[in-house]
C-alpha cells in the first residue's frame, strides 16, 4: 500500500517486530490488561442487552432500535468526539469515558436487579452509553501510538482487535450462563464492575514514557480541516467508505443471529451464547494472522470484504443449526480481517496530528452507520424472515466490496485481468499499459 503524510520509517533491525511486539512496552501492556477485563464485560452487557429486549418484546425490531440507539450518537457526533481527542490529554479524557460507561452498566444492573426494567430504560442506557462511546473511541485509537510509537502501531492495533476478540470468546458464552440461571441483571452488574481494570491501569501508567504527540490548538474550522484532509488522500477515503457499508449493512449480527435462534433454531440465550463464540474464535485468529503479517495491504482489504459478504449468503441459506454454526468462524475470521486491515490501514497513512480526526470518521461510518442499517434491517427480519434478513446484509456487502475494488484498481492504474492458472481460473490486478504515441 503507498503510504501517505504519516507514514513510519522502517523498523529499527535491533527489535524486530514480532506477533506481540507492542507488549514489549509497560504502559500498553497495562492498557491491554485492564481492556481485556472490560471487554469481556462489555460483551456480556451485549448479549444480555438483546435477549432482555427481545425477551421483553418478542421483535427483532426492538433489538435493532437498541442498537440504532447506542450508535446514533457516534453518526450524530462523531466528528466532534474527533475533534476533542485531537485537543484534550488522551489518558485524562479516557479515565472519565471508562468510568462513565462502568456506571451506565451498574444502572441497568440495578433496574434489572429490583425488577423494574422496562424496554425504555433499556433504550436510553444504550444511548448513554454512545454518548460516551463518542470521545472514548477515538481517545483510545489515538492513544494507542503514543504508547507504543510509530513502528509497533500496526502491531498494537491488531492485537486490541485480537484483545477485543479474546473477550468476545468468554463474554458471550459467561452471559448465556449466567441469563439461564440468574437472569441478565448479574451480567449488566458485571460489566459494570469489569471497567474498574482499565481505570486502575490508566492510573498506573508512567506518563514520563508516553510518546510525545502534539496536540491540535483549539480554533475553527477543523471539522472541515479533518474532512478535507481525507478526502486529498485516495488511500483514506476507499477504505473508509468500503467500512461503512460493511459496519452498516453487513454488521448486524445482533438482529440476525438471535431471530435465527428464537425463530428457525428454536433455542435459548445460551445457544445465542455458543453462536457468538464461535464467531469470535474466527474473529481471534483473523485478529492474530493481522498481527503476525504486521504491514497493511488495500488489496487483503478488498478480498476480506468480498468473502465475507459472500460467506454471509451461504450461510442465511445453511439447512441445519451445526453447518450454520461451523460458518461463523470464518465469518467471524473475514470480518475482523476487514475490520484490521482498514483501521490500521488508515492509522498508518495518517499524520498523527489529525489522527483523532481521521480516526473518529473512520468509526463514525463503521459503527455510526448502524443506526440506519439495524432498524432496516430488524424490520425486514420480522417481515421476510431470518434467511432474507442476513443473505441481503451480505449481498450489499459483497458488492460494496467489489465496487470499492474497482474503483482502487483505477486509481492505482491497474485493471482487472481474467485467465486461467494451472487449470482454475484466476482473477487478479495487473498494470495498466501505458500507450506510446506514433512517431
Amino acid at each position: 500500500m503507498s503510504t501517505g503524510p504519516g507514514a513510519d520509517s522502517a523498523p529499527a533491525p535491533t527489535a524486530p517486530t514480532s506477533m506481540f511486539s507492542s507488549l514489549r512496552s509497560r504502559n500498553y501492556r497495562l492498557f491491554a490488561s485492564g481492556q481485556v477485563v472490560s471487554n469481556t464485560g462489555t460483551w456480556m452487557q451485549r448479549i444480555a442487552q438483546d435477549w432482555l429486549v427481545l425477551s421483553i418484546t418478542g421483535s427483532a425490531s426492538a433489538v435493532g432500535i437498541t442498537i440504532a440507539l447506542q450508535f446514533l450518537p457516534m453518526l450524530l457526533f462523531g466528528l466532534y468526539g474527533g475533534v476533542l481527542a485531537d485537543r484534550l490529554p488522551k489518558r485524562p479524557l479516557l479515565l472519565f469515558t471508562q468510568s462513565a460507561m462502568g456506571l451506565a452498566g451498574l444502572a441497568l444492573a440495578v433496574l434489572t436487579l429490583s425488577g423494574h426494567v422496562e424496554v425504555w430504560h433499556v433504550y436510553a442506557t444504550a444511548f448513554v452509553t454512545g454518548l460516551v462511546t463518542v470521545v472514548d473511541n477515538p481517545a483510545r485509537q489515538a492513544f494507542v501510538a503514543e504508547m507504543v510509537g510509530p513502528k509497533d502501531l500496526a502491531n498494537a492495533v491488531s492485537l486490541n482487535s485480537a484483545n477485543f476478540q479474546s473477550a468476545r470468546l468468554v463474554g458471550p458464552a459467561v452471559a448465556g450462563v449466567l441469563i439461564t440461571a440468574v437472569g441478565s441483571g448479574y451480567a449488566f452488574l458485571l460489566n459494570g464492575l469489569s471497567f474498574l481494570a482499565p481505570v486502575v491501569g490508566l492510573l498506573m501508567m508512567r506518563t514520563s514514557e508516553l510518546h510525545k504527540v502534539e496536540r491540535a490548538p483549539r480554533g475553527k474550522g477543523q471539522l472541515r480541516e479533518g474532512l478535507k484532509y481525507v478526502s486529498a488522500h485516495p488511500e483514506l477515503i476507499w477504505p473508509i467508505v468500503l467500512v461503512g457499508f460493511i459496519g452498516t449493512f453487513g454488521f448486524n449480527f445482533p438482529i440476525w443471529l438471535s431471530a435465527f435462534v428464537d425463530d428457525v433454531f428454536h433455542g435459548e440465550a445460551s445457544t445465542y451464547g455458543l453462536l457468538n463464540t464461535l464467531m469470535a474464535t474466527g474473529s481471534l485468529a483473523g485478529a492474530l494472522l493481522a498481527a503476525r503479517r504486521g504491514a497493511s495491504r488495500l488489496r487483503l482489504l478488498v478480498g476480506a470484504a468480498a468473502l465475507f459478504g459472500l460467506l454471509e449468503i451461504v450461510t442465511a441459506f445453511a439447512p441445519s443449526f451445526w453447518l450454520f454454526a461451523a460458518l461463523m468462524v470464518p465469518i467471524g475470521m473475514f470480518g475482523l480481517t476487514v475490520n484490521v486491515t482498514a483501521n490500521s490501514s488508515v492509522q498508518m497513512a495518517t499524520d498523527p496530528a489529525m489522527r483523532g480526526r481521521v480516526m473518529s470518521l473512520f468509526m463514525m461510518v463503521f459503527t455510526g452507520g448502524t443506526p440506519l442499517g439495524a432498524p432496516l434491517f430488524g424490520w425486514i427480519t420480522d417481515t421476510y424472515g431470518p434467511r432474507v434478513g442476513f443473505a441481503a446484509g451480505g449481498l450489499i456487502s459483497l458488492a460494496a466490496a467489489v465496487t470499492v475494488g474497482l474503483v482502487l484498481a483505477r486509481v492505482g492504474g491497474l485493471k482487472v485481468a481474467v485467465g486461467w492458472r494451472r487449470g482454475h481460473p484466476e482473477v487478479r490486478f495487473v498494470e495498466r499499459r501505458k500507450l506510446i504515441p506514433a512517431a
